[in-house]
C-alpha cells in the first residue's frame, strides 16, 4: 500500500482582499510537493507575489487555508537584498546567525553553499564589487544554508540580462536536482517557466485565479539546448495562448 506524501505547501481556496477593497486573488487552490518545481505566470497585478507573501506569513489571506511549515522556508526576492557592509561570506552567514547555528559549524555550511552557486573565490568580496547575477547567486547561497524543504522565488532573475538569466536558470536547475526541494517560482517569462518547471500554472487578471495548468514532460537534468527544441516551442506557445486569454 502506497502512502500519500504530504505537500510541502498547500493553498486551499485562497482569496485576498486588501483594506482598500482591492481583490487580489480569488479561490486559488494548488499544492507543491517535495521534488516539484511549480511556476506561476500571469498578468502584472494578478496576485502572483501575493501568494508568496501569504505562504510565508507576511500576509494573512481573507479566506481559505494555507498548509505549510513556516519554520524553514527559503525565500529568494526580486532584489538580492545583500548588506553592502558585509562580504559575500558574511552575508551568507546571516541566516545561520539568526538561527543560532554554532559558530564552529558555520564555515563548512557557508563554503558548501558558496561552492553550490559557483562563487568560490569571491568569499571576501563586497556586494558592490559583484555583478547583478553574482549578487543574486550570493542571495541564493544564503537561502540554501538552512536547506529549506520549500524554496520560493519572487521573479528573482528579472533584473539581469538574458544570457545571465539563462545561466542562473541552469544553476537553479542544478540545485533543484541536487536538493530536491519543493519549488514555487514566480516569473513573467514563459521560456523560463517551461525550462525550470515540472508544472506551469497560469493566473487570470485581477482578481487572480488559476485558469490553466500545464505539466512539463522533460526529465531532469535539462540541457540548455532544450530551449530550441520544437516541443519546447509548442508547449511555450500553448502557455502563451492561455496567458493571452488571461488578459481578457
Amino acid at each position: 500500500m502506497s502512502l500519500e506524501v504530504e505537500p510541502s505547501l498547500s493553498f486551499q481556496n485562497i482569496s485576498m482582499e486588501f483594506p482598500d477593497g482591492t481583490k487580489a486573488i480569488a479561490d486559488v487552490s494548488f499544492d507543491v510537493s517535495k521534488g516539484e518545481f511549480v511556476t506561476v505566470v500571469g498578468p502584472s497585478g494578478c496576485g502572483k507575489s501575493t501568494l508568496l507573501r501569504i505562504a510565508s506569513g507576511l500576509l494573512e489571506q481573507t479566506s481559505g487555508t494555507v498548509k505549510v511549515d513556516r519554520s524553514n522556508i527559503g525565500y529568494v526576492f526580486q532584489d538580492a537584498t545583500l548588506f553592502p557592509w558585509r562580504t559575500v561570506r558574511s552575508n551568507i552567514e546571516l541566516f545561520l546567525e539568526l538561527h543560532k547555528i554554532p559558530k564552529s559549524d558555520r564555515a563548512e555550511i557557508i563554503q558548501r553553499s558558496i561552492d553550490m552557486v559557483g562563487l568560490t573565490g569571491f568569499e571576501d568580496y563586497y556586494p558592490k564589487a559583484l555583478s547583478g547575477g553574482m549578487r543574486m547567486r550570493a542571495s541564493l547561497a544564503r537561502t540554501l544554508t538552512l536547506k529549506p524543504p520549500l524554496l520560493m522565488f519572487d521573479e528573482p532573475f528579472g533584473a539581469v540580462d538574458e544570457i545571465t538569466r539563462e545561466y542562473l536558470n541552469e544553476e537553479t536547475l542544478k540545485l533543484f536536482s541536487q536538493e530536491k526541494f519543493a519549488g514555487l517560482f514566480i516569473t513573467h517569462s514563459i521560456s523560463e517557466a517551461v525550462f525550470l518547471s515540472t508544472r506551469v500554472l497560469v493566473m487570470s487578471a485581477r482578481p487572480g485565479r488559476v485558469i490553466a495548468s500545464f505539466d512539463v514532460p522533460y526529465a531532469y537534468p535539462r540541457d540548455p539546448s532544450l530551449r530550441f527544441e520544437a516541443s519546447f516551442a509548442d508547449l511555450s506557445g500553448k502557455i502563451n495562448e492561455a496567458l493571452r486569454s488571461a488578459h481578457t
